[in-house]
């Protein structure tokens, strides 16, 4: 098959390309750059596509969007998160809704769309919450609904943090365990929703050739308290978890995104691929985290 990746230099797209290749098909990266740039495909800030870009193609897989855990949510910040999902997205799509046999669009979105819910268990039936990251990923999704509505098939994946070896989020939360400084954030009662790299891409790759299409959460089956991924990584690196980063700390360091990334509650299951009877490699944190941090 031929398959275009944005986003493909990035976590999850880095390791889905080399998936891909290993099993014989052919990938078409969306590289960024500017229209006299030979290798450039698109520039979403530009608004800018080459026009043969999709052809031939039989998916592609939407990852493109900047860091959403990197720094203060600035306004100027905010702004950039929004273009490079909202943005890039109305981007592809129009260029799908001109095409008479569009290819699928796979497309990456959040469980930040459901907001801070506590002990609430959410599932793909689940309303959207409140906050910025619910808003911005309610305004993402609906552009990539477009594309439904213009005859794609259309895979919408709110992916949950994703544990990967030595890159991503779980580079940042293991730094402190590393030198004896691990701990809880906050109360650690909220709920923390993850899913590994590896089942990541193998969703991905099965959304790509068979029929899904809707809306799936990719997320392992056992989401896990804070207090409980503290003891997971303290075990899996034989550190101690002696602290406890109080929540004023958090904010005072971080702002609005220290309640919306470090400090809110989602308790997501992956209904639909339960029901698709999806086998995940990692479904327990504890052997995700000794994978991922292995030698470590």
């Amino acid at each position: 098959m031929r398959i275009g990746i944005t986003g493909s230099s990035g976590l999850i797209g880095s390791a889905l390309r080399q998936r891909l290749e290993i099993e014989g098909h052919e990938v078409r990266r969306f590289v960024r750059g500017k229209p006299d740039e030979p290798d450039a495909v698109w520039d979403p800030a530009g608004g800018w596509l080459r026009e043969d870009a999709m052809e031939g193609l039989d998916a592609i897989v939407h990852l493109a969007g900047e860091s959403i855990g990197q720094g203060r949510w600035t306004k100027s910040r905010k702004a950039a998160l929004r273009a490079s999902r909202v943005d890039s997205t109305r981007l592809l799509v129009s260029h799908l809704e001109r095409m008479t046999n569009p290819p699928a669009l796979i497309a990456a979105s959040a469980v930040g769309i459901y907001g801070s819910r506590g002990d609430e268990v959410l599932d793909e039936g689940s309303k959207g919450g409140t906050g910025f990251l619910a808003e911005l990923t309610k305004e993402w999704e609906a552009e990539i609904l477009h594309a439904e509505r213009a005859g794609a098939r259309t895979v919408i994946l709110r992916l949950g943090v994703v544990l990967a070896p030595g890159k991503g989020a779980l580079s940042r939360m293991a730094l402190p365990f590393k030198f004896g400084l691990g701990g809880r954030l906050g109360s650690g009662r909220q709920w923390f929703s993850w899913v590994a790299l590896d089942d990541v891409v193998s969703v991905i790759l099965h959304a790509i050739t068979s029929d899904m299409s809707g809306v799936y959460n990719v997320t392992a089956p056992t989401p896990v308290t804070n207090r409980e991924l503290t003891k997971a990584l303290a075990a899996v690196l034989r550190r101690p978890a002696l602290f406890a980063v109080p929540a004023f700390a958090l904010r005072t360091l971080l702002g609005e995104a220290a309640d919306e990334l470090l400090l809110s509650s989602q308790r997501v299951i992956p209904r639909r691929l339960q029901e698709a009877d999806f086998a995940f490699r990692y479904p327990e944190v504890a052997g995700a985290l000794s994978a991922a941090l292995k030698g470590s």
